[in-house]
């Protein structure tokens, strides 16, 4: 049987290699700073004793209450080591001030050769931890601040009935209570606790306490002065390069002239028929992740109440704020499943048979997943799930990876079926194509989403909290803003292509660019997220340098936005653009980019800023505008392209597309500029001037000022839900009930979305 002969690259076979390169030098580093992780990471010493030799609690109790911290959801309310929700304190300075305190009234007054601020200071730097017998060794004033804490820190969290100012949390245990005290008397222990051989705590002397000596270090000035000599350089290199070769970028076709074929006049295959009740899932997941949004926001403006119904007794802020989070990712991962399966026919210009069935399979093991994983997170908070059940099919209590363990690995699973499926569809165009052309880079951008997302199962229950933070980070990161913006990248560039827009070289090359761009500062920059979580220098010092510089193709979607404003307004031989508002969709993501991952992201990533910032709501300003305004406008425009081909005719409207785009990015901005932004101006100023620790507090958050603005935040939303969500859900409603019949022997030039004009 003869081997078919594969075609040639399209582009110089150099682009393939500087991408493998790129990846290769980038893991091989991250491998070299996870084996750094785990060997320099805080030690959980076998029991911590007095002066006495009394033993005040052991490892197992600080691993066990930090169990506790995950299963009650604490990281969705508070911050451990500045990660987490903004509502609550971070309870590592929380409990570090009030350490501090006690050990200075403990000390006023007390003869000897140091004042009580000298030896408060003192006894928190020293490291008394012995490797040998595994013993730490707290002071007197340590030992009494331990003790003193339980009832504190009870009376705070043992609260089912939600009264005074803190949610409900269903934690009646007494042991579990005291568990969780020996895990936050260790966490603040290894913020001040020197270094074995160096004269910083293992997380760099965060956070900011002058009790305790907890100042900035010099690595953190340094490396942020670095950071922005590595950014205007390459930023300098790179529009060098963007102005010597005129061809990089997106360039529309402009020697020939193309009719854009009317979307009702597209015959759609089965199995992208099938997509219309994907599309109708996104957008009632979408629905509710905004409703549970604005009640997140509401308990910042009335903590006690929803408009005087007492909503927190059954729906905790740490509830809450767990399904916003999880809803965002399941509805961007279902819009993104679905313009997958819609658009690998498009690629091949053929769908094998079966392709349907397996797309509807593939949607009820998804609602499974969803529908499984929120209602475990609410019973595993309100301890209903005993024994380790809360951890597989409750929450496992870090942000970003909260959905219990069970259902997590089904999403992965579901997630390489999903691969499968697109694989299954574009095959027979992968025949005799070379393994550097688009098909393929389609296929390898689709396959990171699942791989990648895997990575999260590698931070274990028995991992320590820095561990877990480094494998959580190359989801949050690694998986969000690097392989999600390549298969963003790989599928507008199709798109566009198919729709006859730019030439398959120009899409090709935008891919590579997308990848070296991207992966040069993405990869190894996911360390920014690790300067003050108890990982060595190493890991801010790279993290800083490399993560300043995926701001450099971030400034060139500002170009890139204005490209697709230009395809949204583009005119044929026979009318206007079709996706006039997809298009308008991508030029909104290439603003927010810009802005949101860009310059609110930089703003925070240089170490010194991010001493005094991290977990304020500068870091949810960031993320609200990087997370929505990239992947929740993609996913947007990706609907909205493939609802266009299913919605007949007579039932789309531009008008609800076009409302709903607008309100969106209005609603956003409303949200950043009148409420996240100028709070978390006010919060980085009253961090640095009083204390981290009390910019944290519930108290800050109910100042007059700030009060205002939270209540300031609700036209923005209003319209957010209102003009933006509501149109989108109707038009995935009409496409679900009235779709376009399907037609299985559509294949080649039928499956074509544009001609010669």
């Amino acid at each position: 049987m003869a081997i078919e002969p594969r075609r040639r690259m399209v582009l110089s076979p150099l682009w393939l290699q500087g991408a493998i390169l790129t990846f290769v030098v980038g893991f091989a580093v991250l491998l070299v700073l996870a084996f750094m992780i785990y060997r320099d990471q805080a030690p959980i010493p076998g029991k911590v004793v007095d002066p006495s030799g009394n033993v005040l609690f052991t490892g197992q109790d600080i691993r066990a209450g930090q169990g506790v911290f995950q299963k009650y959801g604490l990281m969705e309310y508070g911050t451990i080591f500045g990660h987490g929700a903004y509502l609550g304190p971070d309870f590592t300075a929380d409990y570090l001030h009030r350490e501090a305190e006690i050990m200075l009234k403990m000390y006023q007054g007390r003869p000897g050769p140091l004042s009580a601020n000298e030896r408060v200071r003192k006894e928190l730097r020293d490291n008394r931890y012995n490797p040998t017998t595994g013993t730490l060794v707290f002071t007197e004033g340590q030992a009494k601040a331990f003790r003193d804490l339980q009832p504190v820190y009870a009376h705070s969290l043992r609260n089912p009935h939600a009264e005074g100012l803190l949610p409900t949390v269903y934690i009646h245990s007494v042991e579990e209570m005291r568990q969780l005290g020996a895990f936050l008397a260790w966490a603040a222990w290894t913020t001040t606790a020197q270094r074995p051989g160096q004269s910083y705590s293992y997380t760099s002397n965060w956070p900011p306490e002058p009790l305790a000596g907890n100042f900035p270090t010099a690595a953190a000035l340094v490396w942020s002065v670095l950071s922005i000599a590595a950014l205007l350089g390459g930023t300098g290199i790179v529009l060098f390069l963007f102005g010597r070769y005129d061809w990089l970028g997106w360039q529309r076709v402009t020697e020939r002239e193309v009719v854009f074929l009317d979307p009702a006049n597209v015959p759609i295959t089965p199995g992208q028929r099938a997509t219309r009740w994907y599309f109708l899932v996104a957008g009632a997941l979408f629905l509710v992740q905004t409703l549970v949004g604005g009640l997140n926001a509401h308990y910042r403006a009335e903590p006690t109440n929803f408009y005087g119904l007492n909503l927190a007794g059954y729906i905790p802020y740490m509830l809450s704020r767990t399904w916003h989070v999880q809803l965002a990712i399941f509805f961007v991962a279902a819009a993104y499943l679905a313009t997958g399966i819609f658009v690998a026919p498009l690629i091949a210009r053929r769908e094998p048979r079966g392709q349907s069935t397996l797309a509807y399979i593939l949607l009820v093991a998804v609602a499974v997943v969803v529908v499984g994983s929120l209602l475990g997170e609410a019973a595993g908070m309100r301890d209903m799930l005993k024994g380790g059940l809360w951890y597989w099919l409750g929450a496992q209590g870090w942000e970003y990876l909260d959905l219990g363990r069970f259902w997590q690995i089904l999403l992965v699973v579901g997630l390489f079926i999903w691969v499968a499926i697109v694989f299954r569809g574009m095959r027979s165009s992968l025949r005799g194509e070379a393994i550097g052309n688009m098909p393929y880079l389609f296929l390898y951008a689709s396959l990171a989403i699942p791989v990648f997302y895997a990575t999260g199962l590698l931070a274990t229950r028995g991992s320590t909290y820095v561990v877990t933070d480094f494998w959580r980070f190359w989801v949050v990161h690694l998986w969000v803003e690097d392989f999600l913006e390549l298969f963003t990248t790989a599928t507008v560039a199709y798109i566009f292509m198919l729709l006859g827009v730019i030439t398959e070289r120009t899409a090709t090359r935008v891919i590579y660019l997308s990848v070296l761009l991207y992966s040069v500062g993405g990869v190894i920059g996911t360390m920014h997220h690790l300067y003050f979580s108890g990982a060595p220098v190493a890991h801010m010092a790279l993290g800083a340098f490399f993560s300043a510089m995926e701001v450099i193709p971030l400034t060139l979607l500002s170009l890139e936005a204005y490209s697709f404003l230009r395809l949204g307004g583009l005119e044929g031989p026979t009318g206007a653009f079709p996706h006039r508002w997809a298009a308008w969709s991508l030029a909104a993501v290439g603003l927010w980019n810009f802005l949101g991952a860009g310059i609110f992201g930089f703003l925070i990533n240089l170490p010194i800023v991010s001493y005094y910032e991290i977990g304020t709501t500068l870091t949810a300003n960031h993320g609200h505008t990087a997370m929505f305004g990239v992947y929740g406008m993609l996913a947007v425009g990706l609907m909205l392209f493939c609802l266009r081909y299913i919605v007949p005719p007579e039932r789309w409207s531009n008008k609800l597309a076009g409302t709903s785009v607008v309100s969106l990015n209005v609603g956003l901005a409303w949200m950043s500029f009148v409420n996240l932004f100028p709070i978390g101006l006010v919060q980085l100023y009253d961090s640095y001037q009083v204390g981290y620790w009390h910019a944290r507090e519930l108290a800050f958050v109910l100042r007059p000022t700030i009060h205002f603005l939270e209540w300031a935040r609700l036209p923005g939303d209003a319209l957010f839900i209102v003009g933006g969500v509501l149109p989108l859900l109707w038009l995935a409603f009409q496409g679900a009930i009235h779709g376009r019949p399907a037609t299985q022997e559509a294949q080649g030039e039928a499956l074509a979305l544009y001609k010669e004009a």
